[in-house]
């Protein structure tokens, strides 16, 4: 009878952290703090998990009836710290037993200043059950800044969740010195530990690198977006300008549009700006002449400019070419074989605007505009040099320029120089891939030209210890032929991947799945830190570095906390020291 009410009394306890592991899943996934200022009983805000258990119990029965004992303290400071590293724990063992599975994986890290330290996240990915998966692995603070520290912070994560029998296929970081150096920088001492994991210099980083750099190359794309960011600072920082603004746009007829402010580390703002300054030309203009403040008059002098608008419809149309790859370099997804080839597309569509045709239609475009808004075409004359210039302030670059004043010094003194430079940066660019390992990679992908090449892909399996059949390459190039004969051939290697049979194709499956395993982007690092901006609040700065790692898994990989067995958190719960005596039963189904 003791044996059997202590059986009930312990089922219970369960069945109410079922509640309360449902209440923590919830705050955790949506990111809300759990804690409030006073939780005592007289106060009227005891925080979100507090106040959601006592409204949980209006409603559901069983918490109407049942009172947790008083020495079980489930709902304390220290149980809710208990219950958040439990989740975040079988999160992160879920992971761990998708890599374990997979075999391969690939390691991607980056960092960033929170408040007064510095924070490592920890990416993986891997191939698990026909897709692809990154997922966020750890959330470390670090000391010490030098490249020694941060490799033995990524082999530290590796250890504690024994992936040392694994094999890591690459690292994938931004292209700081301290991450990229060939032979100080954090890939080379990870790849001492770790001789086949490759380095790939984030891609995304790459493309915005591409973009900076060709714009620092040219004045006058310089002058544009240090007008476009003057432009958005008068308008954002003055309500009474940005009111102002919006009433023009209303008296106008215009579609409400807010302006962009630009960003150097992701470019797609820059296009968003550009258009938003298109679309609203008009309001700009009236607004700054009705301002007359020194420094309206100063910006729409800038703006009411033929050589401006030309520019700014130049970047919309070459900053338009670009978009998509920014868009397909944040996928998960995506391999680097078809980044490549769609990197090339864009590198041929660019060479393509280097045309008289274009430039002509570019002018055409621009006249049109300046047109409607009155801004007179330049003329012929050149312009007359202002010697003498103790009596002027000067901000801008006061040397020798070519005056623009017609299609052709347009076209041979703006668009030629930032389409060359642009395609010049990207054929140079997304080459830190040894060229044998990335034809072996490319000729795992059905839309490359070496496509199942014999000699390239043994070169990529030998450097990963991998005993490539010739006998599979040759039945699997056959058995393709066939199906894309009856048009259900592989469209990209994650398809071709999952048509590969595993006992007929053994190696030459393991090989595609190491292509498929190599990073293009450490994006997720950079989504990893968006959720750290909305978690570690300065209302949050108090909060350990235990829990931050936990609370940020939970909230990155939301997906896979709601699929998450409340049974399996409970019995993780269960094996601590302190809970072992009020919640150990046989671990449930």
């Amino acid at each position: 009878m003791i044996a059997s009410a202590n059986v009930s009394e312990i089922e219970e306890r369960r069945e109410y952290l079922k509640r309360v592991i449902a209440v923590t899943s919830l705050l955790g996934r949506q990111g809300l703090p759990f804690r409030g200022h006073d939780e005592s009983k007289d106060s009227t805000n005891r925080g979100n998990f507090l106040e959601c258990m006592e409204l949980l119990k209006e409603f559901d029965p069983f918490l109407q009836k049942y009172n947790p004992p008083s020495n079980a303290q489930y709902t304390s400071a220290a149980s809710q710290n208990e219950m958040i590293d439990c989740c975040a724990q079988e999160v992160t063992s879920v992971i761990v037993s998708e890599m374990t599975q997979s075999r391969f994986y690939a390691i991607m890290a980056d960092e960033a200043r929170d408040e007064k330290s510095e924070q490592l996240a920890v990416c993986v990915r891997y191939v698990s059950e026909g897709a692809v998966r990154e997922h966020l692995l750890a959330l470390a603070e670090i000391k010490s800044f030098d490249a020694q520290s941060i490799a033995n912070e990524l082999q530290q994560q590796i250890q504690k969740n024994n992936l040392e029998e694994l094999k890591c296929v690459a690292q994938t970081y931004d292209g700081a010195a301290v991450m990229s150096g060939s032979t100080g920088g954090v890939q080379a001492h990870f790849r001492r530990l770790h001789p086949e994991a490759i380095y790939v210099h984030c891609y995304a980083h790459e493309l915005n690198l591409v973009l900076c750099n060709t714009c620092k190359g040219v004045p006058e794309a310089v002058e544009l977006f240090s007008l476009l960011e003057g432009v958005y600072s008068f308008f954002s920082t003055s309500l009474v300008n940005h009111h102002k603004f919006m009433e023009t746009q209303a008296k106008l007829g215009l579609t409400r549009v807010e302006l962009v402010q630009l960003s150097h580390t992701r470019w797609a703002c820059q296009l968003r700006s550009v258009n938003a300054v298109l679309e609203t030309l008009s309001a700009i203009l009236e607004c700054l002449s009705a301002i007359r403040s020194p420094i309206a008059v100063g910006l729409r002098a800038k703006l009411y400019k033929f050589s401006a608008v030309y520019a700014l419809l130049m970047f919309q149309s070459l900053l338009a070419v670009t978009e998509g790859l920014h868009k397909l370099l944040q996928k998960e997804t995506v391999d680097l074989a078809e980044a490549l080839i769609y990197k090339q597309a864009v590198c041929d569509t660019l060479k393509g605007k280097r045309t008289d045709t274009f430039a002509t239609e570019l002018y055409e475009k621009t006249k049109a505009l300046c047109h409607t808004q009155s801004i007179p075409e330049p003329g012929t004359k050149a312009r007359h040099k202002q010697r003498k210039m103790e009596d002027f302030v000067v901000e801008t670059a006061a040397g020798s320029r070519t005056e623009l004043n017609s299609t052709d010094t347009f076209k041979r003194d703006l668009l030629f120089p930032c389409v060359d430079r642009m395609v010049a940066e990207l054929e140079q660019r997304f080459c830190s891939v040894d060229a044998g390992l990335l034809k072996g990679i490319q000729a795992c992908c059905p839309k490359s030209v070496n496509f199942f090449s014999e000699a390239d892909l043994k070169e990529l399996a030998k450097h990963y210890k991998i005993d490539l059949k010739t006998e599979e390459i040759l039945v699997a190039r056959n058995f393709f032929a066939r199906k894309t004969e009856a048009g259900c051939g592989p469209g990209d290697m994650l398809s071709l991947h999952n048509l590969l049979d595993s006992e007929m194709f053994p190696t030459l499956k393991a090989t595609v799945q190491v292509a498929l395993t190599v990073p293009v982007s450490s994006c997720s690092c950079e989504r990893s830190f968006s959720a750290l901006r909305r978690l570690h609040t300065w209302l949050r700065q108090t909060m350990a570095q235990k829990r931050l790692h936990s609370l940020a898994v939970m909230s990155v990989e939301k997906d896979m906390l709601q699929q998450l067995s409340h049974n399996r958190v409970i019995d993780r719960f269960a094996s601590l020291k302190n809970r072992r005596h009020t919640l150990m039963l046989p671990p449930s189904k």
